[in-house]
């Protein structure tokens, strides 16, 4: 890993930033290697989680990629030409502009939720930029790692693209090299030590974190409607989704007929759960263990729980669980939930339902659901979070001309589209004088010209 990135390194300081043409041709051959590979992919992960549809991969990883490829590849020449900037009557004649040049070699460090996604989202903006990379996939995705070293060596130079493999160690050795940029999706707990890893080399981070994201169901909004579009966000990837509602605030005299709407809604979209191939397994019997640990601590708390009636069997599948006034101090409420377990919170006045939100750390998404503008703006100015959908579930991660990205212990830093080009670029400012140097001319030695023109420029 050590020498592949000096060499990276070495290529990144000795070639002229990559022209238009040669980063649509990257990208170019990012898309054909992932849809001549489609099918390979698809297959891999589904292994890796014990079973995930070929059609929610397509819909989640693959159309989301293929539409960032389209739209940086498009968007180049403009996001590429010089940023022309203003220069203040004091410093006339002259020419200021603002060029976008790589930073040299990017280091994406993706979570196993959405192996292919979150390890090539990243590289697309840094391709974009002029960049080279390195990609460290996750461990508990073996299958797609091994398949991803495999394709990424067949169409890549290994001075441009290169992927290594490895547990927690090898993580911690990648994020200590000295790359030009640091991109980590994952958990909080993950994230800090990753930045401290980065700090010794003083290399910048762009931390893509989760937290307890929120979907907020107003008193005006029709509760069938919400019901089916949070089950939606909720139970794609069984839950296991970075921006998926971590938990519900609904009005309290609808929120048993919200559960019970939450139930039917995921009973018609997954009629069967433990021999069903169109839901996702969990990663790991930990990560359900402990799921199931919470739920069993919120019962014992006298919580009401709703679950979906194929709850058990031999493929050890979780089934969707819906948790009634959960207990504000255990464990579904204080932690990530991360998996297909909804909590359910009653609130009184809209005011209550974002005191909750706000006495958290601020969360990566949040969801507004109501037709009143009002009642948005409301919410959007009393909540911060990293971005938000109304009306929806998960959708504002998918626009490739908005920005991705979290806010305090839910991430720093945000990508895709334009702002992803910018974050792996190096914004250089150029200044270029004009026939004359008026400052050059007043001296040293400072004279009356000088004093009268600093009381004028100083007054205007």
């Amino acid at each position: 890993m050590q020498e592949r990135f000096k060499e990276m390194r070495a290529a990144s300081r000795s070639a002229p930033p990559p022209s238009v043409a040669e980063r649509r041709a990257l990208l170019s051959c990012l898309r054909g290697m992932v849809l001549d590979h489609r099918r390979d992919i698809a297959r891999s992960i589904s292994e890796d989680f014990g079973g995930r549809a070929e059609a929610e991969t397509d819909l989640v990883e693959i159309v989301p990629l293929m539409n960032g490829i389209r739209h940086a590849h498009s968007s180049l020449p403009r996001w590429m030409r010089d940023d022309r900037r203003r220069v203040s009557a004091a410093f006339q004649p002259a020419r200021a502009w603002v060029r976008y040049e790589p930073l040299g070699v990017i280091g994406i460090i993706a979570p196993w939720n959405y192996p292919l996604y979150l390890s090539l989202g990243p590289l697309v903006d840094a391709l974009a930029a002029g960049n080279r990379a390195i990609i460290k996939p996750s461990e508990l995705t073996p299958r797609f790692s091994d398949l991803l070293v495999r394709i990424v060596a067949e169409r890549f130079s290994p001075d441009s693209v290169t992927v290594v493999t490895g547990g927690p160690d090898v993580a911690e050795a990648f994020s200590s090299l000295p790359f030009d940029h640091l991109i980590f999706t994952g958990s909080t707990a993950v994230g800090r030590l990753v930045m401290r890893g980065a700090a010794a080399n003083l290399t910048p981070v762009t931390l893509e974190l989760g937290g307890k994201s929120p979907a907020i169901v107003a008193p005006d909004y029709d509760i069938d409607k919400a019901a089916r579009s949070i089950a939606f966000g909720k139970f794609v990837n069984a839950g296991q989704t970075c921006v998926a509602p971590d938990y519900v605030l609904a009005p309290a005299d609808s929120a048993d007929y919200l559960a019970q709407r939450l139930l039917a809604a995921v009973q018609r979209g997954y009629p069967t759960i433990q021999s069903n191939e169109q839901y996702t397994g969990m990663i790991t019997e930990r990560h359900r263990a402990r799921l199931v640990a919470a739920v069993a601590e919120a019962e014992d708390a006298g919580a009401t729980v709703l679950t979906h009636p194929d709850a058990s069997g031999p493929s050890g599948k979780m089934a969707p669980t819906f948790v009634l006034d959960p207990p504000a101090d255990g464990i579904l409420m204080t932690e990530e939930i991360f998996g297909p377990v909804l909590p359910i919170v009653r609130y009184e006045m809209l005011d209550d339902a974002l005191a909750v939100v706000n006495a958290r750390e601020r969360p990566l998404a949040l969801y507004c659901y109501t037709d009143e503008r009002t009642t948005r703006d409301f919410v959007l100015e009393n909540a911060t979070s990293g971005g938000v959908t109304i009306n929806g579930s998960l959708m504002h991660v998918a626009q490739d001309d908005l920005p991705f990205g979290g806010v305090g212990a839910s991430g720093m830093g945000s990508y895709h589209g334009l702002e992803g080009f910018r974050r792996f670029s190096h914004a250089r400012a150029v200044h270029q004088i004009g026939f004359v140097n008026v400052f050059e001319k007043l001296g040293p030695p400072w004279g009356r010209l000088a004093r009268q023109t600093a009381r004028f420029l100083i007054g205007r």
